[in-house]
């Protein structure tokens, strides 16, 4: 059996807002229907889920920090903050010492929208993006969350 791990996922900006709104790039799931949803992958996958959202950046980069010595893996869609908050990526680049993965997601592919969104400071600080999938690509993110965390345990012996 697999041991537990923590993963904590963090969510940006009118992540809060998904269904609410005009269904558009999002889908109609709302947050809590998505927190469901990774909660019950969490439990599948053997892992303890923290997932949190918020709408200000300095909120976001303190949850990182303290993912730091909490978790062992860190999720994050950053949403309207991926184009513009090195603060974030520096954030992220702090918890990746050491081998921690950072996984990148985003429910609609960045890269086929406008061009503002084809650069995204994250990248830089992740191990990994998942894009374009929906609601699944969180699904998808805590399970290779889960394969990642596994990878690294089997190289530190």
């Amino acid at each position: 059996m697999k041991s537990p791990a923590a993963v904590w996922f963090i969510n940006g900006p009118n992540a809060n807002l998904y269904g609410l709104t005009s269904v558009g790039v999002y889908g109609n799931e709302t947050f809590a229907d998505l927190q469901s949803r990774c909660e019950r992958r969490a439990l599948e996958e053997h892992l303890e889920l923290v997932f949190r959202q918020s709408n200000h950046e300095g909120v976001i980069i303190d949850w990182i920090q303290e993912a730091m010595s909490r978790s062992q893996a860190l999720i994050i869609n950053a949403a309207g903050l991926t184009y513009t908050s090195i603060s974030i990526l520096d954030a992220l680049l702090a918890y990746g010492q050491g081998g921690r993965p950072v996984i990148e997601v985003h429910m609609s592919n960045i890269h086929r929208r406008e061009p503002f969104r084809d650069h995204s400071y994250m990248s830089k600080g992740a191990t990994g993006i998942i894009a374009g999938f929906g609601s699944e690509g969180y699904e998808l993110a805590i399970t290779a969350a889960r394969r990642l965390i596994d990878r690294n345990a089997l190289a530190a012996g």
